[in-house]
C-alpha cells in the first residue's frame, strides 16, 4: 500500500570532490548512477520522493528519468550535506516522516526501502537507522518530531552526529545483508563494477 505519510527523500546534491567528477553521470548497468538509483526507488512503495540535486544539476535533470520524484536544486550545496537535509524538508512539506537515501548508493533496492518503510510505520519512532550485517546505513528514517533537530544541522555528516547523539530515540531496523556501498572514490566504482562483472 503506498502512503504519503512517509516521503522518500534522495541526496544526490554532493560536489564529488574526492571523485574529481560528477558520480551521479557515471555509467551503470545500462544507465547513469544515479538513474539506476531512481529506478530502484520509483519501484518502492514509497508514495512521494523528492530529489536533491547540486553540482551539474542541469545536466543531471536531463539525463534521468525520475519517475513520479519531484527534483529541487540544492544551491548551497557546497557548504555540506545539511543544506541538502533542509532543501529535501522544504520540498516534502507537510509529512509524518521523511527517509533519507543516498545517490550514490546503487545497492539499496526497493525491498530494502519497502521493508524499513513498513517496520518504521509500525512504531513511528522518532528516528530510525538501517542495521546490516556489519555497520548502521542507509535508509535512514526521520519522524515529524526530529524536522526541528534536522533543521538545526549544519556540515557534513551531520545527520549521523544526530543519530549518535540520541541513540535511546534511535530504533535499529534490521537487514541481514552486508551494507550496501556508497561510491566516494574511482576505487569504489571499480570495484563495485567488477563485482558486478561489468566495466566502467
Amino acid at each position: 500500500m503506498q502512503t504519503d505519510d512517509l516521503v522518500g527523500c534522495v541526496l544526490a546534491a554532493g560536489g564529488s570532490t574526492r571523485f574529481g567528477q560528477a558520480k551521479q553521470m557515471l555509467p551503470f548497468r545500462g544507465d547513469t548512477l544515479l538513474g539506476f538509483v531512481m529506478r530502484q526507488v520509483n519501484r518502492s512503495k514509497l508514495g512521494r520522493i523528492v530529489v536533491v540535486l547540486g553540482r551539474e544539476a542541469e545536466r543531471v535533470r536531463g539525463s534521468v528519468d525520475w519517475g513520479r520524484a519531484r527534483v529541487v536544486d540544492n544551491l548551497a550545496y557546497g557548504t555540506g550535506c545539511a543544506s541538502s537535509l533542509l532543501a529535501g524538508l522544504d520540498t516534502a512539506g507537510e509529512c509524518g516522516g521523511i527517509m533519507f537515501l543516498l545517490g550514490d548508493q546503487p545497492g539499496v533496492g526497493p525491498e530494502q526501502i519497502d521493508w524499513v518503510q513498513e517496520r518504521w510505520l509500525a512504531k513511528r519512532p522518532w528516528a530510525s537507522a538501517t542495521q546490516y550485517n556489519d555497520g548502521l546505513g542507509h535508509p535512514l528514517v526521520f519522524a515529524r518530531e526530529a524536522f526541528g533537530a534536522l533543521r538545526s544541522l549544519h556540515g557534513d555528516k551531520a545527520v549521523w552526529k544526530l543519530i549518535e547523539g540520541f541513540p535511546d530515540r534511535v530504533a535499529k531496523i534490521e537487514i541481514d545483508s552486508p551494507l550496501p556501498p556508497d561510491l566516494d572514490t574511482p576505487e569504489d566504482y571499480e570495484r563495485l563494477q567488477a563485482a558486478l562483472g561489468s566495466h566502467p
